[in-house]
Protein backbone atom coordinates (compact mmCIF):
# COMPACT_ATOMS: atom_id res chain seq x y z
CA UNK A 1 0.00 0.00 0.00
CA UNK A 2 1.32 3.48 -0.89
CA UNK A 3 1.46 6.36 1.47
CA UNK A 4 -1.83 7.62 0.24
CA UNK A 5 -3.49 4.31 1.08
CA UNK A 6 -3.83 3.14 -2.52
CA UNK A 7 -2.51 -0.36 -3.43
CA UNK A 8 0.09 -0.36 -6.22
CA UNK A 9 -0.96 -2.12 -9.39
CA UNK A 10 0.84 -3.52 -12.44
CA UNK A 11 0.51 -2.01 -15.79
CA UNK A 12 -2.52 -4.16 -16.50
CA UNK A 13 -4.19 -3.03 -13.31
CA UNK A 14 -3.50 -6.25 -11.36
CA UNK A 15 -1.96 -6.42 -7.95
CA UNK A 16 1.49 -8.38 -7.97
CA UNK A 17 1.83 -11.69 -6.01
CA UNK A 18 3.66 -11.40 -2.73
CA UNK A 19 7.31 -12.79 -2.70
CA UNK A 20 7.72 -16.54 -1.83
CA UNK A 21 9.79 -17.35 1.21
CA UNK A 22 11.24 -20.91 1.88
CA UNK A 23 11.31 -22.22 5.37
CA UNK A 24 14.53 -23.78 6.83
CA UNK A 25 13.64 -27.46 6.17
CA UNK A 26 13.06 -27.05 2.46
CA UNK A 27 16.24 -25.03 2.04
CA UNK A 28 18.40 -27.68 3.69
CA UNK A 29 16.89 -30.47 1.52
CA UNK A 30 17.73 -28.63 -1.68
CA UNK A 31 21.31 -28.00 -0.61
CA UNK A 32 21.76 -31.68 0.27
CA UNK A 33 20.55 -32.79 -3.17
CA UNK A 34 22.93 -30.36 -4.83
CA UNK A 35 25.87 -31.71 -2.81
CA UNK A 36 25.02 -35.33 -3.63
CA UNK A 37 24.94 -34.65 -7.35
CA UNK A 38 28.32 -32.90 -7.10
CA UNK A 39 29.91 -35.78 -5.17
CA UNK A 40 28.52 -38.37 -7.60
CA UNK A 41 29.93 -36.42 -10.50
CA UNK A 42 33.35 -36.29 -8.86
CA UNK A 43 33.26 -40.06 -8.13
CA UNK A 44 32.38 -40.90 -11.72
CA UNK A 45 35.08 -38.56 -13.01
CA UNK A 46 37.71 -40.18 -10.80
CA UNK A 47 36.54 -43.65 -11.83
CA UNK A 48 36.85 -42.79 -15.50
CA UNK A 49 40.29 -41.32 -14.89
CA UNK A 50 41.40 -44.51 -13.13
CA UNK A 51 40.10 -46.66 -15.98
CA UNK A 52 41.90 -44.48 -18.50
CA UNK A 53 45.12 -44.68 -16.50
CA UNK A 54 44.79 -48.46 -16.26
CA UNK A 55 44.36 -48.72 -20.01
CA UNK A 56 47.47 -46.63 -20.55
CA UNK A 57 49.40 -48.81 -18.10
CA UNK A 58 48.34 -52.03 -19.79
CA UNK A 59 49.09 -50.79 -23.26
CA UNK A 60 52.43 -49.15 -22.48
CA UNK A 61 53.85 -50.78 -19.37
CA UNK A 62 51.78 -53.90 -18.87
CA UNK A 63 51.87 -57.43 -20.33
CA UNK A 64 51.36 -56.17 -23.85
CA UNK A 65 54.86 -54.72 -23.75
CA UNK A 66 56.29 -58.15 -22.84
CA UNK A 67 57.68 -60.05 -25.89
CA UNK A 68 55.92 -63.15 -24.65
CA UNK A 69 52.55 -61.43 -24.27
CA UNK A 70 49.74 -62.55 -26.51
CA UNK A 71 46.46 -60.70 -26.84
CA UNK A 72 43.72 -62.98 -25.54
CA UNK A 73 41.06 -61.46 -27.73
CA UNK A 74 42.46 -63.26 -30.76
CA UNK A 75 41.75 -67.00 -31.10
CA UNK A 76 45.24 -67.71 -32.49
CA UNK A 77 48.60 -66.04 -32.22
CA UNK A 78 49.38 -66.39 -35.93
CA UNK A 79 47.72 -67.75 -39.06
CA UNK A 80 47.77 -71.53 -39.31
CA UNK A 81 51.22 -72.69 -40.43
CA UNK A 82 51.05 -74.38 -43.81
CA UNK A 83 51.03 -78.14 -44.12
CA UNK A 84 53.87 -80.14 -45.69
CA UNK A 85 52.81 -82.89 -48.09
CA UNK A 86 54.63 -85.60 -49.99
CA UNK A 87 54.47 -85.88 -53.78
CA UNK A 88 51.23 -87.89 -53.55
CA UNK A 89 49.51 -85.53 -51.13
CA UNK A 90 50.21 -87.56 -47.99
CA UNK A 91 50.40 -85.32 -44.93
CA UNK A 92 53.95 -85.06 -43.52
CA UNK A 93 53.58 -82.08 -41.18
CA UNK A 94 50.62 -80.08 -39.90
CA UNK A 95 49.61 -77.78 -37.03
CA UNK A 96 46.98 -78.48 -34.38
CA UNK A 97 45.37 -75.86 -32.11
CA UNK A 98 46.47 -76.09 -28.48
CA UNK A 99 46.21 -74.04 -25.30
CA UNK A 100 49.17 -72.63 -23.40
CA UNK A 101 49.00 -71.65 -19.71
CA UNK A 102 50.24 -68.28 -18.46
CA UNK A 103 49.95 -66.37 -15.19
CA UNK A 104 49.76 -62.76 -14.05
CA UNK A 105 51.71 -63.05 -10.76
CA UNK A 106 50.18 -59.86 -9.35
CA UNK A 107 46.75 -61.53 -9.29
CA UNK A 108 47.80 -64.75 -7.54
CA UNK A 109 46.52 -64.60 -3.94
CA UNK A 110 48.46 -67.54 -2.48
CA UNK A 111 51.49 -68.46 -4.66
CA UNK A 112 52.59 -71.45 -2.56
CA UNK A 113 49.14 -73.02 -2.60
CA UNK A 114 48.75 -72.28 -6.31
CA UNK A 115 52.13 -73.89 -7.11
CA UNK A 116 51.23 -76.98 -5.09
CA UNK A 117 47.85 -77.39 -6.75
CA UNK A 118 49.16 -76.75 -10.25
CA UNK A 119 51.98 -79.30 -10.02
CA UNK A 120 49.38 -81.73 -8.71
CA UNK A 121 47.60 -81.75 -12.08
CA UNK A 122 50.76 -81.12 -14.16
CA UNK A 123 53.36 -83.30 -12.40
CA UNK A 124 55.98 -82.73 -15.12
CA UNK A 125 56.39 -79.14 -13.87
CA UNK A 126 58.98 -78.33 -11.22
CA UNK A 127 57.33 -76.89 -8.13
CA UNK A 128 60.17 -74.51 -7.28
CA UNK A 129 60.30 -73.08 -10.79
CA UNK A 130 56.54 -72.63 -10.81
CA UNK A 131 56.67 -70.84 -7.45
CA UNK A 132 59.41 -68.55 -8.73
CA UNK A 133 57.20 -67.55 -11.65
CA UNK A 134 54.15 -67.06 -9.45
CA UNK A 135 56.11 -64.62 -7.28
CA UNK A 136 57.90 -62.83 -10.10
CA UNK A 137 57.70 -59.05 -10.40
CA UNK A 138 56.08 -59.11 -13.81
CA UNK A 139 52.62 -59.18 -15.28
CA UNK A 140 53.11 -62.18 -17.57
CA UNK A 141 54.87 -65.54 -17.15
CA UNK A 142 54.54 -68.73 -19.22
CA UNK A 143 53.80 -71.76 -17.05
CA UNK A 144 53.29 -74.53 -19.62
CA UNK A 145 52.99 -74.52 -23.40
CA UNK A 146 50.86 -76.74 -25.60
CA UNK A 147 48.61 -78.45 -23.10
CA UNK A 148 46.34 -81.29 -24.10
CA UNK A 149 42.58 -80.68 -23.82
CA UNK A 150 42.55 -82.91 -20.71
CA UNK A 151 45.35 -80.90 -19.09
CA UNK A 152 43.66 -77.62 -19.94
CA UNK A 153 40.41 -78.80 -18.34
CA UNK A 154 42.23 -79.95 -15.20
CA UNK A 155 44.00 -76.59 -14.79
CA UNK A 156 40.79 -74.68 -15.43
CA UNK A 157 39.06 -76.71 -12.73
CA UNK A 158 41.54 -75.37 -10.17
CA UNK A 159 40.01 -71.90 -10.50
CA UNK A 160 43.22 -70.13 -9.48
CA UNK A 161 43.07 -66.34 -9.97
CA UNK A 162 45.67 -64.98 -12.37
CA UNK A 163 45.83 -68.09 -14.55
CA UNK A 164 44.84 -67.82 -18.21
CA UNK A 165 45.14 -69.62 -21.53
CA UNK A 166 46.42 -68.54 -24.93
CA UNK A 167 45.41 -70.36 -28.09
CA UNK A 168 48.49 -71.51 -30.00
CA UNK A 169 49.53 -74.16 -32.54
CA UNK A 170 51.51 -77.33 -32.07
CA UNK A 171 53.47 -78.80 -34.99
CA UNK A 172 52.72 -82.46 -35.57
CA UNK A 173 54.62 -84.95 -37.73
CA UNK A 174 52.39 -87.99 -38.33
CA UNK A 175 55.23 -90.20 -39.59
CA UNK A 176 57.54 -89.52 -36.64
CA UNK A 177 61.06 -90.59 -37.58
CA UNK A 178 60.42 -91.48 -41.21
CA UNK A 179 61.46 -88.17 -42.78
CA UNK A 180 62.73 -86.26 -39.75
CA UNK A 181 65.94 -84.93 -41.32
CA UNK A 182 64.12 -83.73 -44.43
CA UNK A 183 61.24 -82.07 -42.60
CA UNK A 184 63.25 -80.71 -39.70
CA UNK A 185 61.21 -79.16 -36.89
CA UNK A 186 60.01 -75.89 -35.36
CA UNK A 187 60.66 -74.25 -32.01
CA UNK A 188 57.98 -73.82 -29.38
CA UNK A 189 56.85 -70.57 -31.01
CA UNK A 190 56.32 -72.26 -34.38
CA UNK A 191 59.43 -70.94 -36.12
CA UNK A 192 61.25 -73.38 -38.42
CA UNK A 193 64.75 -74.13 -37.14
CA UNK A 194 65.81 -77.17 -39.20
CA UNK A 195 65.10 -78.97 -42.46
CA UNK A 196 62.53 -77.65 -44.92
CA UNK A 197 60.66 -76.17 -41.96
CA UNK A 198 63.50 -73.66 -41.80
CA UNK A 199 64.23 -73.36 -45.52
CA UNK A 200 60.60 -72.51 -46.29
CA UNK A 201 59.71 -70.84 -43.00
CA UNK A 202 58.30 -67.70 -44.60
CA UNK A 203 56.13 -69.69 -46.99
CA UNK A 204 54.76 -71.94 -44.26
CA UNK A 205 54.31 -69.07 -41.79
CA UNK A 206 52.14 -67.32 -44.36
CA UNK A 207 49.84 -70.33 -44.30
CA UNK A 208 50.86 -71.76 -47.67
CA UNK A 209 51.17 -75.52 -48.04
CA UNK A 210 54.41 -77.07 -49.29
CA UNK A 211 54.50 -80.15 -51.53
CA UNK A 212 57.77 -82.09 -51.57
CA UNK A 213 59.22 -84.54 -54.07
CA UNK A 214 59.54 -87.08 -51.24
CA UNK A 215 57.48 -90.25 -51.64
CA UNK A 216 56.80 -91.41 -48.10
CA UNK A 217 56.36 -95.00 -49.28
CA UNK A 218 59.88 -95.08 -50.71
CA UNK A 219 61.15 -93.16 -47.69
CA UNK A 220 59.73 -95.78 -45.34
CA UNK A 221 61.12 -98.78 -47.16
CA UNK A 222 64.57 -97.20 -47.61
CA UNK A 223 64.72 -96.39 -43.90
CA UNK A 224 63.59 -99.88 -42.96
CA UNK A 225 66.26 -101.58 -45.10
CA UNK A 226 69.03 -99.26 -43.90
CA UNK A 227 68.03 -99.66 -40.24
CA UNK A 228 68.00 -103.46 -40.52
CA UNK A 229 71.51 -103.43 -42.03
CA UNK A 230 72.81 -101.00 -39.40
CA UNK A 231 71.66 -103.41 -36.72
CA UNK A 232 73.00 -106.50 -38.51
CA UNK A 233 76.44 -105.05 -39.21
CA UNK A 234 76.70 -102.86 -36.10
CA UNK A 235 77.39 -99.71 -38.12
CA UNK A 236 77.55 -96.40 -36.25
CA UNK A 237 75.38 -94.78 -38.91
CA UNK A 238 74.02 -94.92 -42.42
CA UNK A 239 72.64 -92.72 -45.17
CA UNK A 240 70.51 -93.37 -48.21
CA UNK A 241 69.15 -91.40 -51.15
CA UNK A 242 66.71 -92.22 -53.95
CA UNK A 243 66.57 -89.72 -56.83
CA UNK A 244 64.72 -89.45 -60.13
CA UNK A 245 67.28 -89.37 -62.96
CA UNK A 246 65.05 -87.35 -65.30
CA UNK A 247 64.12 -84.57 -62.89
CA UNK A 248 66.64 -84.55 -60.04
CA UNK A 249 63.79 -85.00 -57.56
CA UNK A 250 64.77 -86.68 -54.30
CA UNK A 251 62.14 -89.31 -53.53
CA UNK A 252 63.80 -90.44 -50.31
CA UNK A 253 66.56 -89.23 -48.02
CA UNK A 254 67.42 -91.17 -44.89
CA UNK A 255 70.02 -90.54 -42.20
CA UNK A 256 70.62 -92.95 -39.30
CA UNK A 257 70.54 -92.64 -36.38
CA UNK A 258 67.46 -90.48 -36.59
CA UNK A 259 64.94 -88.91 -34.21
CA UNK A 260 61.25 -88.37 -33.70
CA UNK A 261 60.43 -85.01 -35.26
CA UNK A 262 57.67 -84.59 -32.64
CA UNK A 263 60.27 -84.54 -29.84
CA UNK A 264 63.57 -83.25 -31.31
CA UNK A 265 64.80 -81.84 -28.00
CA UNK A 266 65.06 -85.32 -26.52
CA UNK A 267 67.33 -86.57 -29.34
CA UNK A 268 71.14 -86.50 -29.07
CA UNK A 269 72.99 -84.20 -31.46
CA UNK A 270 74.36 -87.15 -33.43
CA UNK A 271 70.82 -88.25 -34.24
CA UNK A 272 69.88 -84.78 -35.49
CA UNK A 273 72.91 -84.70 -37.82
CA UNK A 274 71.87 -85.23 -41.45
CA UNK A 275 74.43 -87.70 -42.82
CA UNK A 276 72.83 -87.70 -46.26
CA UNK A 277 73.15 -83.97 -46.94
CA UNK A 278 75.57 -82.58 -44.39
CA UNK A 279 77.91 -85.51 -43.84
CA UNK A 280 80.85 -85.75 -46.23
CA UNK A 281 82.76 -88.97 -46.81
CA UNK A 282 85.45 -90.37 -49.04
CA UNK A 283 83.29 -92.57 -51.25
CA UNK A 284 85.93 -95.00 -52.43
CA UNK A 285 85.54 -96.92 -55.66
CA UNK A 286 82.23 -95.36 -56.66
CA UNK A 287 84.49 -92.61 -58.05
CA UNK A 288 85.83 -95.08 -60.64
CA UNK A 289 82.66 -94.46 -62.60
CA UNK A 290 83.67 -90.82 -62.95
CA UNK A 291 87.25 -91.77 -63.80
CA UNK A 292 86.08 -94.03 -66.62
CA UNK A 293 83.52 -91.46 -67.78
CA UNK A 294 86.02 -88.61 -68.07
CA UNK A 295 88.57 -90.83 -69.80
CA UNK A 296 86.10 -91.95 -72.46
CA UNK A 297 84.48 -88.53 -72.82
CA UNK A 298 87.79 -86.68 -73.18
CA UNK A 299 89.10 -89.23 -75.68
CA UNK A 300 91.97 -90.16 -73.37
CA UNK A 301 90.98 -93.84 -73.37
CA UNK A 302 88.58 -96.24 -75.03
CA UNK A 303 86.94 -99.32 -73.61
CA UNK A 304 89.49 -101.40 -75.48
CA UNK A 305 92.52 -99.82 -73.82
CA UNK A 306 94.38 -101.88 -71.22
CA UNK A 307 96.35 -100.94 -68.12
CA UNK A 308 99.03 -102.86 -66.27
CA UNK A 309 97.76 -103.86 -62.84
CA UNK A 310 100.32 -106.58 -62.16
CA UNK A 311 102.19 -104.73 -59.42
CA UNK A 312 101.27 -102.19 -56.73
CA UNK A 313 101.80 -98.63 -57.82
CA UNK A 314 104.32 -96.60 -55.82
CA UNK A 315 104.39 -92.84 -55.86
CA UNK A 316 106.46 -90.83 -53.37
CA UNK A 317 105.79 -92.39 -49.97
CA UNK A 318 102.45 -93.86 -51.05
CA UNK A 319 101.70 -97.36 -52.37
CA UNK A 320 98.48 -98.00 -54.26
CA UNK A 321 97.22 -101.59 -54.07
CA UNK A 322 94.14 -103.50 -55.15
CA UNK A 323 91.92 -105.07 -52.50
CA UNK A 324 91.64 -108.31 -54.46
CA UNK A 325 94.36 -108.01 -57.12
CA UNK A 326 93.92 -109.56 -60.55
CA UNK A 327 97.67 -109.09 -61.06
CA UNK A 328 97.40 -108.72 -64.84
CA UNK A 329 96.67 -106.25 -67.60
CA UNK A 330 93.09 -104.98 -67.36
CA UNK A 331 90.81 -103.34 -69.89
CA UNK A 332 88.94 -100.20 -68.86
CA UNK A 333 85.75 -102.24 -68.26
CA UNK A 334 87.70 -104.69 -66.13
CA UNK A 335 89.23 -101.88 -64.08
CA UNK A 336 85.68 -100.93 -63.13
CA UNK A 337 84.32 -104.48 -62.85
CA UNK A 338 87.09 -105.67 -60.53
CA UNK A 339 87.43 -102.27 -58.86
CA UNK A 340 91.15 -101.95 -59.52
CA UNK A 341 92.75 -98.99 -57.73
CA UNK A 342 95.94 -99.45 -59.75
CA UNK A 343 94.09 -99.36 -63.06
CA UNK A 344 91.96 -96.34 -62.03
CA UNK A 345 95.06 -94.42 -60.93
CA UNK A 346 96.78 -95.05 -64.27
CA UNK A 347 93.66 -94.02 -66.21
CA UNK A 348 93.55 -90.79 -64.21
CA UNK A 349 97.21 -90.07 -64.91
CA UNK A 350 96.44 -90.28 -68.63
CA UNK A 351 93.46 -87.94 -68.16
CA UNK A 352 95.56 -85.44 -66.20
CA UNK A 353 94.86 -83.58 -62.98
CA UNK A 354 93.51 -80.43 -64.59
CA UNK A 355 91.01 -82.32 -66.74
CA UNK A 356 90.05 -84.53 -63.81
CA UNK A 357 89.31 -81.54 -61.64
CA UNK A 358 87.33 -79.91 -64.43
CA UNK A 359 85.06 -82.96 -64.83
CA UNK A 360 84.54 -83.36 -61.10
CA UNK A 361 83.57 -79.70 -60.93
CA UNK A 362 81.07 -80.13 -63.78
CA UNK A 363 79.54 -83.06 -61.91
CA UNK A 364 78.96 -80.90 -58.82
CA UNK A 365 81.42 -82.82 -56.66
CA UNK A 366 83.61 -79.87 -55.70
CA UNK A 367 80.89 -77.50 -54.47
CA UNK A 368 78.04 -77.97 -51.95
CA UNK A 369 74.83 -79.49 -53.26
CA UNK A 370 72.18 -76.89 -54.05
CA UNK A 371 69.43 -78.86 -52.32
CA UNK A 372 66.78 -76.96 -50.35
CA UNK A 373 68.09 -77.65 -46.87
CA UNK A 374 70.01 -75.45 -44.43
CA UNK A 375 72.07 -78.49 -43.41
CA UNK A 376 74.32 -78.97 -46.45
CA UNK A 377 77.92 -80.09 -46.13
CA UNK A 378 80.81 -78.61 -48.08
CA UNK A 379 83.04 -81.14 -49.86
CA UNK A 380 86.61 -81.54 -48.65
CA UNK A 381 88.90 -80.81 -51.58
CA UNK A 382 92.73 -80.70 -51.59
CA UNK A 383 94.16 -77.21 -51.87
CA UNK A 384 96.98 -78.48 -54.08
CA UNK A 385 96.04 -80.91 -56.84
CA UNK A 386 99.28 -82.87 -57.11
CA UNK A 387 100.00 -86.00 -59.11
CA UNK A 388 99.31 -88.24 -56.13
CA UNK A 389 95.99 -86.40 -55.66
CA UNK A 390 95.03 -87.20 -59.23
CA UNK A 391 95.80 -90.87 -58.63
CA UNK A 392 94.00 -91.25 -55.30
CA UNK A 393 90.94 -89.24 -56.30
CA UNK A 394 90.54 -91.66 -59.23
CA UNK A 395 89.43 -94.33 -56.76
CA UNK A 396 87.67 -92.09 -54.26
CA UNK A 397 90.35 -91.06 -51.77
CA UNK A 398 91.41 -87.46 -51.21
CA UNK A 399 88.01 -85.86 -51.88
CA UNK A 400 85.07 -86.16 -49.47
CA UNK A 401 81.53 -85.51 -50.72
CA UNK A 402 78.02 -85.89 -49.38
CA UNK A 403 75.74 -88.78 -50.38
CA UNK A 404 73.44 -86.27 -52.09
CA UNK A 405 76.33 -85.04 -54.24
CA UNK A 406 77.31 -88.58 -55.21
CA UNK A 407 73.73 -89.47 -56.13
CA UNK A 408 73.39 -86.35 -58.25
CA UNK A 409 76.66 -87.04 -60.09
CA UNK A 410 75.89 -90.71 -60.79
CA UNK A 411 72.46 -89.72 -62.10
CA UNK A 412 74.26 -87.42 -64.54
CA UNK A 413 76.84 -89.90 -65.85
CA UNK A 414 74.24 -92.68 -66.17
CA UNK A 415 71.31 -90.56 -67.31
CA UNK A 416 72.49 -89.31 -70.70
CA UNK A 417 75.21 -86.98 -69.47
CA UNK A 418 72.84 -84.31 -68.15
CA UNK A 419 73.39 -82.94 -64.63
CA UNK A 420 70.15 -82.05 -62.89
CA UNK A 421 70.57 -80.56 -59.40
CA UNK A 422 69.07 -82.63 -56.61
CA UNK A 423 65.84 -81.04 -55.35
CA UNK A 424 63.31 -81.72 -52.62
CA UNK A 425 60.56 -79.93 -54.54
CA UNK A 426 58.37 -81.48 -57.19
CA UNK A 427 59.59 -80.81 -60.73
CA UNK A 428 57.61 -80.52 -63.97
CA UNK A 429 56.57 -83.85 -65.49
CA UNK A 430 58.68 -83.03 -68.55
CA UNK A 431 61.79 -83.02 -66.35
CA UNK A 432 64.34 -80.38 -65.52
CA UNK A 433 66.46 -79.06 -68.44
CA UNK A 434 69.77 -79.61 -66.64
CA UNK A 435 73.28 -79.03 -67.96
CA UNK A 436 75.21 -81.35 -70.25
CA UNK A 437 78.42 -82.59 -68.62
CA UNK A 438 79.10 -85.69 -70.75
CA UNK A 439 78.23 -86.75 -74.25
CA UNK A 440 75.34 -89.18 -74.68
CA UNK A 441 77.81 -91.76 -76.05
CA UNK A 442 80.02 -91.48 -72.98
CA UNK A 443 77.00 -91.90 -70.72
CA UNK A 444 76.05 -95.02 -72.67
CA UNK A 445 79.51 -96.44 -72.04
CA UNK A 446 79.20 -95.75 -68.30
CA UNK A 447 75.84 -97.51 -68.18
CA UNK A 448 77.38 -100.56 -69.81
CA UNK A 449 80.15 -100.60 -67.22
CA UNK A 450 77.64 -100.25 -64.38
CA UNK A 451 75.68 -103.20 -65.68
CA UNK A 452 78.85 -105.27 -65.93
CA UNK A 453 79.65 -104.52 -62.27
CA UNK A 454 76.35 -106.03 -61.19
CA UNK A 455 76.40 -108.94 -63.65
CA UNK A 456 80.04 -110.00 -63.22
CA UNK A 457 81.75 -107.76 -60.71
CA UNK A 458 81.68 -106.61 -57.12
CA UNK A 459 78.02 -105.55 -57.20
CA UNK A 460 76.40 -108.90 -57.93
CA UNK A 461 74.39 -108.86 -54.71
CA UNK A 462 72.44 -105.87 -56.02
CA UNK A 463 70.98 -107.89 -58.90
CA UNK A 464 67.18 -107.86 -59.16
CA UNK A 465 65.86 -110.18 -61.90
CA UNK A 466 63.81 -108.26 -64.43
CA UNK A 467 64.95 -104.78 -63.45
CA UNK A 468 68.49 -104.74 -64.84
CA UNK A 469 70.28 -102.88 -62.09
CA UNK A 470 73.65 -101.28 -62.80
CA UNK A 471 75.92 -99.75 -60.23
CA UNK A 472 79.23 -99.52 -58.44
CA UNK A 473 80.52 -100.56 -55.05
CA UNK A 474 82.67 -98.39 -52.82
CA UNK A 475 84.79 -99.21 -49.79
CA UNK A 476 87.00 -96.50 -48.35
CA UNK A 477 89.19 -96.62 -45.28
CA UNK A 478 87.94 -93.98 -42.90
CA UNK A 479 90.06 -91.03 -41.89
CA UNK A 480 90.13 -90.95 -38.08
CA UNK A 481 92.14 -88.29 -36.23
CA UNK A 482 94.05 -87.50 -39.42
CA UNK A 483 95.03 -91.11 -40.16
CA UNK A 484 93.45 -93.93 -42.13
CA UNK A 485 92.58 -96.83 -39.86
CA UNK A 486 92.70 -100.41 -41.11
CA UNK A 487 89.36 -102.16 -40.91
CA UNK A 488 87.40 -98.95 -40.26
CA UNK A 489 85.59 -98.23 -43.49
CA UNK A 490 82.74 -96.45 -45.19
CA UNK A 491 80.95 -99.01 -47.37
CA UNK A 492 78.62 -97.97 -50.16
CA UNK A 493 76.81 -98.99 -53.30
CA UNK A 494 75.15 -96.73 -55.84
CA UNK A 495 72.79 -98.27 -58.37
CA UNK A 496 70.65 -97.13 -61.27
CA UNK A 497 67.69 -98.93 -62.84
CA UNK A 498 66.55 -99.92 -65.39
CA UNK A 499 70.13 -99.40 -66.54
CA UNK A 500 69.29 -99.26 -70.26
CA UNK A 501 67.22 -96.11 -69.70
CA UNK A 502 67.65 -95.18 -66.03
CA UNK A 503 64.70 -93.81 -64.11
CA UNK A 504 66.05 -93.89 -60.56
CA UNK A 505 69.35 -93.86 -58.69
CA UNK A 506 69.58 -95.53 -55.28
CA UNK A 507 72.50 -95.00 -52.89
CA UNK A 508 73.25 -96.75 -49.59
CA UNK A 509 76.19 -95.73 -47.39
CA UNK A 510 77.27 -97.33 -44.09
CA UNK A 511 79.63 -95.79 -41.58
CA UNK A 512 81.97 -98.28 -39.88
CA UNK A 513 80.06 -101.53 -40.53
CA UNK A 514 81.45 -104.79 -39.14
CA UNK A 515 81.55 -107.98 -41.15
CA UNK A 516 79.74 -111.11 -39.98
CA UNK A 517 80.16 -114.83 -40.54
CA UNK A 518 77.56 -114.57 -43.31
CA UNK A 519 79.70 -111.97 -45.14
CA UNK A 520 82.86 -113.99 -44.44
CA UNK A 521 83.76 -111.11 -42.12
CA UNK A 522 84.01 -108.70 -45.05
CA UNK A 523 82.62 -105.19 -44.53
CA UNK A 524 82.89 -103.99 -48.13
CA UNK A 525 80.30 -102.20 -50.21
CA UNK A 526 79.62 -105.37 -52.20
CA UNK A 527 78.73 -107.36 -49.08
CA UNK A 528 77.06 -104.66 -46.97
CA UNK A 529 75.48 -102.00 -49.21
CA UNK A 530 74.76 -103.77 -52.51
CA UNK A 531 72.17 -106.19 -51.04
CA UNK A 532 70.36 -103.24 -49.42
CA UNK A 533 70.06 -101.42 -52.74
CA UNK A 534 68.83 -104.63 -54.38
CA UNK A 535 66.08 -105.04 -51.79
CA UNK A 536 65.05 -101.40 -52.13
CA UNK A 537 64.81 -101.75 -55.93
CA UNK A 538 62.79 -104.96 -55.63
CA UNK A 539 60.18 -103.27 -53.43
CA UNK A 540 60.29 -99.81 -54.97
CA UNK A 541 59.95 -100.69 -58.66
CA UNK A 542 56.36 -101.95 -58.45
CA UNK A 543 55.37 -98.89 -56.39
CA UNK A 544 56.71 -96.68 -59.19
CA UNK A 545 54.74 -98.63 -61.81
CA UNK A 546 57.80 -100.29 -63.35
CA UNK A 547 56.99 -103.78 -64.55
CA UNK A 548 59.83 -106.32 -64.81
CA UNK A 549 61.12 -106.80 -68.35
CA UNK A 550 62.01 -110.47 -67.94
CA UNK A 551 64.90 -112.57 -66.68
CA UNK A 552 68.42 -112.07 -67.98
CA UNK A 553 70.18 -114.63 -70.15
CA UNK A 554 70.10 -118.17 -68.72
CA UNK A 555 66.76 -117.67 -66.96
CA UNK A 556 64.66 -117.23 -70.10
CA UNK A 557 63.81 -114.68 -72.78
CA UNK A 558 64.31 -111.02 -72.01
CA UNK A 559 64.03 -107.78 -73.87
CA UNK A 560 67.58 -106.40 -74.24
CA UNK A 561 67.48 -102.73 -75.18
CA UNK A 562 71.24 -102.51 -74.70
CA UNK A 563 71.79 -104.80 -77.69
CA UNK A 564 69.84 -102.46 -79.95
CA UNK A 565 72.73 -100.03 -79.76
CA UNK A 566 75.30 -99.78 -82.47
CA UNK A 567 76.88 -103.19 -83.03
CA UNK A 568 80.51 -102.01 -83.21
CA UNK A 569 80.27 -100.44 -79.73
CA UNK A 570 78.74 -103.52 -78.15
CA UNK A 571 81.23 -105.87 -79.78
CA UNK A 572 84.11 -103.63 -78.64
CA UNK A 573 83.05 -104.05 -75.02
CA UNK A 574 82.86 -107.84 -75.29
CA UNK A 575 86.13 -108.14 -77.17
CA UNK A 576 88.00 -105.88 -74.76
CA UNK A 577 87.02 -108.15 -71.88
CA UNK A 578 87.63 -111.30 -73.91
CA UNK A 579 91.13 -110.21 -74.88
CA UNK A 580 92.06 -109.67 -71.23
CA UNK A 581 90.73 -113.05 -70.16
CA UNK A 582 92.01 -114.93 -73.17
CA UNK A 583 88.64 -116.37 -74.11
CA UNK A 584 85.50 -115.31 -75.91
CA UNK A 585 82.58 -114.19 -73.72
CA UNK A 586 79.12 -115.37 -74.65
CA UNK A 587 77.49 -112.28 -73.19
CA UNK A 588 78.40 -109.07 -71.42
Amino acid sequence: MSQNGIHPTTGNGRTPAPPVKLDGVHHRALETARNRVLVSGIVFAVAFMLIAARLVELSVFGPASDPGYVALSAPDRTPNRGDILDRNGVLLATSLPTASLYVDPSEVLDPEDAARRLTGVLPELDAQRVLAKLTARSRFEWLHRNLTPTEQYAVNELGIPGFGFVHEQRRLYPHGRAAAHVLGFTDIDGRGIAGVERSFDETLTAGEDLRLAIDIRVQDLLREELAAAVTEFQAIGAAGVVADVRTGEVLAMVSLPDFDANAPASAPSDARFNRAAMGVYEMGSTFKLFTAAMAVDSGTATLEDRYDARQPLRVARYTIRDHRPEARWLTVPEVVIHSSNIGAAKIALDVGGETQRDYLGRLGLLTPAAIELPEVGSPLVPQRWREVTTMTVAFGHGVAVSPVQLTQAVAAVAGGGILRPATLLTAPATGAPGERVLSAESSEAVRTLMRLVVRRGTGRKAEVPGYRVGGKTGTAEKLVDGRYRDGVVVASFVGAFPIDDPRYVVLAVFDEPKGTAETLHHATGGWIAAPVVGRVVRQMAPLMGLAPTGIDRNDGPVRRPIERRSKPFFIAVKEAIADARGRRLASY
